[in-house]
């Protein structure tokens, strides 16, 4: 296969070097999680003598691992990395109580995201046994305008965000999704429903800092048909109000 888009706008700048051993770590994603050595090169656009003296420092690192096949895997030393990031850590640490209560309520689907760019990054999944099929996975991204969470991170992003992603769309599904988000801040949630690739609604709240800001979205995901998602909004907006409280956000009013 080609090699993976990279995420964002801007070219990448800096050591050749660094910049090498990033695209090798570029390459992995969830259809991706073992790579060969010539799968690595050809997906990280990389020589293949390149390839093999920059994997072989990563994996002297801890960033990179061999299977027993000798194919390679991300490491764990990048996962003790990133669960030090303060936007998933912190957030996830307070959240993670109160997902559990919803997920008891619910019994389905609790997700906790964040914007990342353009997408939604999903931080924290509970599921329970024999809930719908979903694709999510944790460190996942999703679209902002296909997804419960990501509504709520887009209505809750700054003007030139919204007005810029609205702006790759085409006139018509602008204007429905603009519509949409304007209705996010009086309800206090988003429903949206969803085919593929199992029918399903999620139902997603805002979380907020001291500040007031939009910096999470939590949702409850169930099957499209189980139950009105309207029965889910009252604990879900409850949810994420509870954990914007424990992250310094004051209701006014």
């Amino acid at each position: 296969m080609d090699a993976p888009p990279r995420r964002g706008r801007k070219p990448l700048q800096g050591d050749p070097v660094v910049l090498r051993a990033l695209a090798l770590l570029a390459a992995f994603d969830a259809e991706h999680r073992a790579l060969s050595l010539a799968e690595l090169a050809r997906r990280a656009a990389t020589p293949p003598s390149t390839t093999l003296r920059l994997a072989r420092r990563l994996v002297e690192w801890g960033a990179l691992e061999r299977d027993d096949e000798g194919r390679y895997v991300v490491g764990l030393r990048l996962f003790e990395i990133a669960s030090l990031a303060p936007r998933s850590h912190g957030l996830r640490e307070v959240a993670l109580p109160h997902l559990e209560d919803l997920h008891e309520v619910s019994r389905q689907h609790v997700l906790l995201a964040v914007r990342e760019g353009e997408e939604a990054l999903l931080v924290e999944r509970l599921s329970a046994h024999g809930a719908v099929e979903i694709a999510y996975r944790v460190g996942g991204r999703m679209p902002l305008h296909d997804t419960g969470v990501g509504l709520v991170l887009l209505a809750g992003a700054e003007p030139e965000v919204r007005a810029g992603y609205l702006g790759s769309l085409e006139p018509a599904a602008a204007e429905r999704l603009r519509r949409r988000l304007a209705d996010v801040p009086r309800l206090g949630v988003a429903i949206f429903d969803r085919r593929r690739p199992a029918p399903v609604s999620s139902v997603a709240a805002p979380v907020r800092d001291r500040t007031g800001r939009t910096i999470a979205a939590v949702s409850v995901v169930v099957p499209a048909g189980s139950a009105r998602p309207q029965a889910y909004e009252q604990v879900v907006r409850a949810t994420g109000l509870a954990i914007s409280r424990e992250m310094g956000h004051r209701r006014s009013g």
